[in-house]
């Protein structure tokens, strides 16, 4: 093979990637919107926990997907890995496009299977994306410029997806369905498809594994370091914090009996809109942090940043939802900027998207620090702790079926609270003496 023909590979594999780390964050936002849909439906009549059981199914996968995925990855490589997710996430949307043919209960279980098998598929993704795209760069600065470029791709799509959700369902009534927001799965599945076909025929060499080999011996592991134990316990709470602020957001902004606020019509077309400027304020301020992360430490931004969020976090939650402002809001339909009359509070809770924009990256530098030959082990252990994005919006929904949801945003509040003690007191390595060599 020419080195031409090696470059036009490397160029659409590169390209590739790119789409595989936008429809993570796709397929992975699709849970909280299209919940909006499922609450409003027979049998589940308006319970803001079941309505977030899509959203927890997707990060449950985790649980059990996280150390396999990475198993798979020394197994049987990147290349093989990639197809793998892939085909299991087109298997996931589909089955959840199909659950818009049973009615009631029976489809809402059949959705959940599908939000359960596109967590396997995102999960493998994720494990797969970030090392292929460091090797397709060839490692070092130029590795890490493409990491950079996916992960504001993956915050784009994260924007869009309620964006565009939330306007094909309009206004939220009994009679809604599923197959309102088809498009958004024809769209998934799409890219799935064509992103596997691509990727077939594109010749990938895995990369080195490393000095940590089959014959390496493991005295300890990561839960033998303290700071690594109470990290793992902050990327259970961050994620959860993460898709659980704007996914409670877009509930309460969807509620019919919310409109004293003054959404007057079109509830989900508005908290769809409101929700994705959560994440574009997250792409936001990871485009921003890629500039200042190497003048200030991650404990420093930690610090900064969980204070700010749990001061507007319980600001949100005190602010009667009387007290209102006009937001500007963006329409994927024209393309165009409007402006919505919505509670200070959802603008307080939109504004936590800049905050956690630097959270897990700043997390994972922490607990990793120091760790060596247990590093490997430990991220396969934080891709197991995603399943606090299904855990904790779980949680804040039931609470919110009886204290209404900015009341139940107290759950949120903890979590930073414990992430701020992690960035103060948790993150010191105290366990120095382990050989990790």
């Amino acid at each position: 093979m020419s080195n031409q023909q090696k470059m036009n590979g490397s160029i659409i594999a590169i390209i590739t990637m790119f789409f595989l780390y936008a429809m993570i964050a796709f397929v992975t936002n699709l849970g909280a919107p299209i919940g909006v849909i499922w609450k409003s439906q027979p049998g589940i009549d308006g319970n803001n926990m079941l309505g977030m059981m899509g959203n927890f199914m997707n990060f449950f996968a985790y649980l059990f997907m996280g150390i396999p995925a990475g198993k798979m990855l020394t197994k049987v490589g990147y290349k093989k890995s990639a197809l793998i997710g892939i085909a299991v996430g087109f298997v996931g949307v589909l089955i959840q496009y199909v659950s818009s043919f049973p009615e009631g209960i029976p489809g809402f279980c059949v959705y959940l299977l599908g939000a359960f098998i596109s967590g396997f598929s995102v999960c493998i993704l994720n494990t797969v994306v970030n090392p292929m795209l460091n090797l397709l760069g060839g490692g070092g600065n130029r590795g890490n410029q493409l990491n950079l470029i996916g992960g504001t791709l993956n915050s784009l799509t994260g924007t869009l997806t309620p964006m565009l959700v939330g306007a094909l369902i309009g206004e939220v009534t009994k009679s809604t369905q599923m197959a309102d927001v088809n498009l958004v799965l024809y769209i998934a599945m799409g890219v799935f498809a064509l992103a596997f076909i691509a990727l077939l025929f594109i010749p990938i060499q895995d990369p080195e594994l490393g000095k940590v080999t089959a014959d390496t011996k493991f005295e300890h592991s990561p839960w033998s370091f303290r700071h690594c134990t109470l990290g793992v316990i902050a990327i259970f709470f961050y994620v959860g914090v993460e898709v659980g602020i704007p996914g409670a957001l877009n509930f309460y902004l969807s509620d019919s009996t919310e409109r004293g606020a003054g959404l007057l019509a079109n509830a989900a077309t508005i908290g769809g809109a409101v929700a994705a400027m959560y994440w574009l304020l997250m792409l936001c301020g990871r485009l921003v942090s890629g500039f200042i992360a190497g003048k200030i430490s991650s404990r420093q931004l930690m610090l900064g940043t969980t204070s700010v969020a749990m001061v507007l976090i319980a600001a949100a939650m005190f602010l009667p939802k009387t007290v209102t402002v006009t937001m500007p809001l963006f329409s994927i339909m024209t393309f165009s900027f409007t402006s919505a009359v919505v509670p200070v509070s959802a603008l307080l809770l939109v504004l936590c998207g800049l905050c956690t924009s630097i959270m897990w990256a700043s997390i994972f530098n922490l607990a990793t620090e120091g760790l060596g030959k247990y590093t490997a082990q430990a991220s396969g252990i934080f891709m197991m702790m995603v399943v606090g994005g299904g855990v904790l919006p779980l949680i804040q929904g039931w609470f919110s079926n009886f204290m209404g949801y900015m009341p139940s945003y107290f759950v949120y509040f903890l979590a930073v609270g414990y992430m701020f003690y992690y960035a103060l007191i948790g993150c010191k390595n105290v366990n120095k003496d382990i050989p990790v060599e």
